[in-house]
């Protein structure tokens, strides 16, 4: 940085001004406006302004050395913006790049590259697809239009994007793989338990092929779906997945994915926990060899008559914690509201189903009775509602109120009615209420029972990583058409949730004792924008919070001084590629 003294026929200016290289050329920059000649002398009469102008430029260019920047800013209410120049950034990508490169993705891009030939840069379109994923969900069309307010611009064009999605869809299961085993050096994992469950995805058209068919909407909705199987691990890390058809059947999903875990990921020991729905016969039983066992959700209502019985007796009931030797009477607890809160009975019982040798295992909660109860009355009063105002009564659904109502044919005397009248079904009512409070798991898991109650508890992980999809990351409507382009679409979701639960990991693990929400970290991550100035230097337009101040720290990087100069936004996008 220098001095330079420009001399007009009334007066001279001094500048503060520094040479850089634009588009290949180098040429001269103003940094700072130090005023006229004439103004110096009124400030520091009878001395050398223009020592002193070039001690400031000194002093300014050895605390820019050292990172410190300072700048007067002049802008005036008679000049206009210049047309077409940007001047806010989005810089919340930071963060997620700083795991995305941790995962060695771009290494993953490369190893790609090499095998196939193409111009584009793979690895500046996938990172772009997944931060903008996070932050600013939509089409690639409208992703595109995104990345193109991030401090870096892309440096590719919009069909390269899709050309992109192609090779992303052909080595899926590269990907995949690869990402597992690179997640090793930066988070916990553990594979010793897994989550699986299905979820599916809407297309806003009505012609049905490909991967998209028409099946049982988790969402009711009347549109083709795909589906997707999900396993994550016992940490809530996102493990794997697979996309099929709308119209398969979710228990056919699981078997193929696990033996993907099982040859491409090197896994052989582990726990398969999932619901109900896909606890078929066959999918037990293939989990019965090697190391490998599950725990699956079990409906009391669906049991054996003997096996339902014995389940909700009110004897030979344990609490959870507790010496295992003592048992409870249910009908007989004398406890406080507090232990009433807190306590989690169970008991166990060995059956045959088949060829299958299992345990199943009933766990109570008061509790959890009480919130069934709470659900069930409101229930009961839509359903009155319905019956005060008449309205469809099609077919219910499992948790439909109509359950509640039941359709009379004729008079309180027994005769035939010329209008039937509606009722509540009180014995429909009291035979629900029996199971509340009641939770039921068959596994093959021998050993303590307070283990797979603890497995089994960890379910909710993967709902709300569907949740995240669906809802922070609005991965439905799809837009795409291609069944490749479809699959690569949900490869950038899956990346994407991973690399920002990885993020989230990081903060609570550090944070402990500052609980943050995932809302709050996304919302945070969104709103962290930059104005650019001419000088080149960036001011933060966020709001600093304890929040920023925890991305901050688990980065290892700041972007939330009054001033952010060019060389520290060039350091800092430098870390994150480390």
């Amino acid at each position: 940085m220098r001095l330079n003294i420009s001399k007009s026929k009334h007066a001279e200016s001094f500048y503060a001004i520094e040479t850089v290289v634009v588009n290949g050329k180098r040429t001269t920059r103003v940094v700072e406006k130090l005023g006229t000649k004439k103004e110096w002398e009124e400030r520091f009469p009878g001395q050398d302004v223009y020592a002193l102008a070039r001690a400031y430029v000194q002093e300014l260019t050895r605390k820019r050395e050292e990172g410190i920047v300072e700048t007067l800013l002049k802008l005036s209410n008679s000049k206009y913006l210049s047309k077409g120049q940007q001047q806010s950034f989005q810089g919340g990508y930071l963060f997620l790049q700083k795991i995305y490169y941790q995962l060695k993705l771009q290494d993953i891009c490369q190893r790609i590259a090499d095998q196939y030939a193409f111009e584009f840069d793979l690895n500046a379109i996938l990172s772009r697809l997944i931060y903008t994923r996070v932050l600013s969900p939509s089409s690639k069309a409208s992703a595109f239009e995104s990345c193109q307010h991030y401090l870096e611009p892309p440096d590719f064009e919009l069909h390269h994007i899709y050309r992109a999605l192609d090779l992303l869809a052909k080595e899926s299961d590269f990907i995949q793989s690869e990402l597992y085993k690179n997640s090793l050096a930066i988070c916990e994992r553990n594979t010793k338990i897994l989550y699986y469950d299905c979820t599916n995805f809407y297309f806003e058209i009505e012609e049905a092929w490909g991967y998209k068919q028409y099946g049982h909407s988790k969402e009711n909705r009347p549109n083709p779906i795909v589906q997707m199987g999900l396993f994550l691990d016992g940490s809530g890390m996102p493990l794997t997945f697979s996309i099929t058809p709308g119209n398969t059947n979710e228990q056919t999903t699981l078997r193929p994915l696990e033996k993907t875990l099982l040859k491409d990921f090197e896994l052989s020991q582990f726990v398969v926990c999932t619901d109900a729905g896909l606890s078929s016969k066959a999918n037990r039983r293939f989990n019965t060899k090697g190391q490998r066992a599950y725990v699956t959700t079990q409906s009391l209502k669906k049991l054996k008559e003997e096996w339902r019985t014995w389940a909700l007796s009110p004897l030979g009931w344990k609490v959870l914690g507790e010496d295992s030797q003592t048992e409870y009477d249910l009908n007989a607890l004398e406890c406080t509201e507090q232990e009433k809160d807190t306590h989690l009975f169970y008991k166990q019982l060995p059956i045959t189903d088949g060829t299958l040798e299992e345990f199943l295992l009933v766990s109570y909660s008061p509790k959890y009775r009480a919130y069934q109860r709470h659900l069930r009355s409101k229930q009961i009063a839509r359903a009155q509602k319905h019956i005060t105002q008449p309205s469809s009564m099609a077919k219910k659904r499992a948790n439909d109120p109509k359950r509640f109502i039941r359709t009379l044919h004729c008079t309180e005397e027994g005769e035939l009615a010329e209008r039937q009248r509606l009722v509540l079904d009180e014995e429909a009512i009291a035979y629900e209420e029996q199971f509340d409070g009641f939770y039921a798991v068959c596994t093959n898991l021998e050993g303590n029972p307070e283990d797979v109650i603890r497995i089994n508890q960890g379910r909710w992980e993967i709902e709300k990583a569907f949740r995240t999809l669906k809802t922070e990351f609005k991965s439905r409507p799809v837009y795409l058409q291609k069944d490749e382009r479809i699959f690569a679409h949900f490869i950038t979701c899956f990346i994407a949730l991973l690399i920002y639960r990885i993020l989230a990991k990081k903060v609570q693990t550090q944070f402990k004792e500052t609980p943050f929400s995932s809302k709050q970290m996304l919302e945070t991550l969104q709103g962290m924008s930059f104005l650019k100035l001419k000088s080149g230097d960036f001011v933060p337009t966020y709001t600093r919070t304890d929040m920023t101040d925890a991305l901050h720290e688990v980065s290892g990087f700041r972007t939330d001084t009054e001033l952010v100069s060019q060389k520290c936004i060039r350091n800092v996008i430098k870390q994150t590629k480390l």
